[in-house]
Parts: structure tokens; C-alpha cells; sequence
């Protein structure tokens, strides 16, 4: 029997190491083949080539540190906990002293760049709270679905299903939602002057460190006493080490791109073109895509799109993290109605997130360090949204986290 048992421990080891080196190959694989695409094709150019590298460096942070968002909101509201939010302060506190200065000068390289300003009105109030309720019951937020996918979370394709399908619907009713009122864009390095701007919103996320840091619970941290270099190559991280990772390459995708990292507008496109691949949709009478540029991005391939290129590659950089270090675990587990929310709260997500202009990335991280207001406007409502949306957990089966899920945003 102990020759038996051993054996089926030793074939079920075998398998899995199996698994993770054909993970490990053929991401690393797709990686280089999306890097000589994007390069080579018709209106490729270098700087795809090197955001797909930033985009797999952006999945394996956020594969190695499990850096959360929906989560940090979570235990904010369930436990009164704020210490999510720390992280959140210093990454942004970082991005925020290189973007503003950046943003001032207009241009890197010859490359403009462009912090984008979202007005605040009913659309974009809707569509915060919407997003902040999907997150909640989908499993995990935009960054979250493709880190945690790529770690082999079957459920999370299910979310990102969802996030295609309502951020087309979303990108289908912007007609109607922006005609409806709302107040004008507010850059606050336009209003104040880059340097008031630049140390008013350094002081704000220095006290919400303060807040975060003397009333927050640091979790149990897996790996704690592992080596140095070793924690560096195999995880987990510190949710510091996350932090800084992800201003830096948000910073380093302003400069490559000439616009902050965002991650659904990616969504909008794929589901536009599949529906009307399809015969379901003419994408291109609606008002979204006929604003100035859009139709040519509509019509063009995917593989010319930032914002998709990148999203592949988060993915791609994911599985290569997870399957490096043997944690690349396929699981299809879950009931029925955790699937049903997973579909779900992709659908709201992506619905919000064309209303809000933008995801947990796009309408918070990179709004705020861009200075744009309506970041910190988002914050609120999404916290807000996501006290609703744990109400709502327990009718699918997420009444407490997903233990067997692995990481999760």
C-alpha cells in the first residue's frame, strides 16, 4: 500500500511538473511570437514590441505579489481592515511623482503623451459603482481576471468572457449615456500648477499611508522567511515589492505608449469586432466608435492596439510566472452559481467600465497618478459598489474567499 501511495504521489508530481514545463514553453513561445507581430506587420512599431516585454513584466508582478484591488476594498469594508490600501498609497504616491512632471513636459522622445481627464457625471457614477459590484462577485477585477487566468484559474474565463460582452454592450449604449449631465474634466496640475498639484496629492496619499499603516492588519506573509534572492525569483513578493513594481512600469508604459497603462478598452474592442464577425452587431454606427480615430481602430487588427497587445501579454507573463516556479495549477473547479458570477460580474464589470471610462487600472491607478479627479472619485464609488456587491457574494457561493482558487485581485 505505502508502494502505492507513493507511487500515485510521485505520478501526480511527474504530471504537474509536465504541465508547468509545457505552460512555461509555450507562453514563453506565444510571447516572442506576439513580440515579432506586433513589430513586423502593417503599422507595427518597436514600441509595441517593447510594451508586450512591459505587459508579461506587469502579469509576472502581479502573478508574483497576488497585488490586489477588489480584495483590498474588501477588507476594507468586511474587516474595517485598510492595509490594502497602503500598497495602493505607495504605488501611487511613486507614479504620481514621475507622471505629473512627465505629463508636463508634453512629450518624451518625440512621443506626445497624454494623461486622458474624465468628466464626473451620471454615466461615469453609475458606471464606478457597476464595476465596483462586479469585481465583488466576479472574482477579481480587470488586472485580477488575466493574472489569475494565466495562473490556470479556469473560472476567471468565465470573468473575462463577461468583461468582452458588457463592455461591448457598454461600448453599444455610450450614445445614450453621454448625453446625460455631467461636470467638466478636472486636471489639477491645469488647475493648480504642476508643483501645487504635485505635492497636494503626494500629502493626500501620505496620509492615507499614515490612515492605512497605523490602522491596518498586515496578513500572515507567506515566504517571509525565505531568502532574499530567492523570494526575488520565486515569489511571493511583499505587497511592496509589487508596488513599486507596477509604478515603474506604468511609468515605463507612459513613455513607451505616450498614455497610462489601462487594460478594457481592449475588451470593448474584441467584443465589438466579434459581434460583428459575427452578424450580431455594425459596431461602427455606434457613437463610440465614431468619434475622431476610433474607426480606424475599430477596423484595424488587434494586434495594432496598445491596450490589446499588452492585455495578451499580462496574460502570456502570468503563466510564465506561475509555471517558472511549478504554481501554474489548471482548475476548473467551483459550483454552478460561483461560474454564474464569474459571467456576471465580467458582464457588470465591462459594462461600468465603459461608463467610468476605465477599470481598477485605467479610471484609478493610472487616473490619479495622471492627477485627473475623477480617479479619486472612482475609489469611492467602486468602494462603494463593492459593499454591495459582498452583499451579493453569498449568492454565489463566495461568502467567504476562494481558498482553492490561488491568487486573486
Amino acid at each position: 500500500m505505502t508502494l502505492l501511495t507513493s507511487h500515485g504521489v510521485l505520478s501526480r508530481r511527474t504530471r504537474a511538473l509536465d504541465v508547468n514545463r509545457t505552460v512555461l514553453i509555450g507562453s514563453a513561445i506565444l510571447l516572442v511570437a506576439l513580440a515579432a507581430i506586433v513589430s513586423t506587420m502593417q503599422g507595427g512599431r518597436w514600441q509595441l514590441a517593447a510594451l508586450t516585454g512591459v505587459g508579461a513584466l506587469i502579469g509576472l508582478v502581479l502573478f508574483r505579489a497576488s497585488f490586489g484591488f477588489s480584495a483590498a476594498f474588501r477588507s476594507l469594508i468586511e474587516e474595517r481592515n485598510p492595509y490594502g490600501l497602503k500598497a495602493h498609497a505607495v504605488m501611487l504616491a511613486l507614479t504620481t511623482l514621475f507622471f505629473l512632471p512627465l505629463l508636463a513636459m508634453g512629450q518624451v522622445f518625440g512621443t506626445p503623451l497624454n494623461g486622458g481627464a474624465t468628466p464626473i457625471g451620471i454615466a461615469f457614477g453609475v458606471g464606478a459603482v457597476l464595476f465596483g459590484i462586479g469585481m465583488q462577485i466576479g472574482g477579481g477585477c480587470a488586472s485580477g481576471t488575466l493574472f489569475a487566468l494565466g495562473g490556470g484559474n479556469a473560472k476567471l474565463a468565465g470573468t473575462l468572457a463577461g468583461f468582452v460582452i458588457g463592455s461591448a454592450i457598454g461600448a453599444a449604449h455610450m450614445g445614450f449615456w453621454w448625453s446625460l449631465p455631467s461636470l467638466p474634466a478636472v486636471v489639477i496640475q491645469n488647475q493648480f500648477g504642476l508643483w501645487p498639484a504635485l505635492l497636494g496629492q503626494l500629502a493626500v496619499l501620505g496620509v492615507l499611508w499614515l490612515v492605512a499603516n497605523r490602522y491596518g492588519r498586515a496578513p500572515a506573509e507567506a515566504g517571509a522567511d525565505l531568502p532574499l534572492f530567492q523570494r526575488l525569483l520565486k515569489g511571493p513578493w511583499p505587497l511592496l515589492w509589487g508596488s513599486v513594481a507596477l509604478a515603474g512600469l506604468n511609468i515605463l508604459t507612459l513613455v513607451l505608449s505616450g498614455k497610462p497603462w489601462g487594460e478594457t478598452s481592449a475588451f470593448a474592442l474584441w467584443g465589438s469586432k466579434l459581434g460583428d464577425a459575427l452578424g450580431l452587431t455594425n459596431a461602427a454606427g455606434w457613437t463610440y466608435w465614431q468619434r475622431p480615430g476610433f474607426t480606424k481602430q475599430l477596423e484595424a487588427s488587434v494586434f495594432t492596439d496598445i491596450t490589446s497587445v499588452m492585455d495578451f501579454a499580462i496574460l502570456f507573463g502570468a503563466a510564465i510566472a506561475a509555471a517558472s516556479v511549478g504554481a501554474f495549477k489548471p482548475r476548473i473547479g467551483g459550483t454552478w452559481k460561483a461560474w454564474g458570477g464569474a459571467l456576471l460580474g465580467g458582464i457588470v464589470m465591462g459594462y461600468g467600465a465603459r461608463l467610468s471610462n476605465g477599470c481598477n487600472i485605467g479610471a484609478y491607478f493610472s487616473s490619479i497618478s495622471a492627477g485627473n479627479l475623477a480617479g479619486w472619485a472612482w475609489m469611492a464609488l467602486a468602494i462603494a459598489g463593492s459593499a454591495i456587491g459582498i452583499k451579493l457574494r453569498p449568492l454565489f457561493d463566495l461568502a467567504q474567499a476562494n481558498r482553492d482558487d490561488g491568487p486573486v485581485c
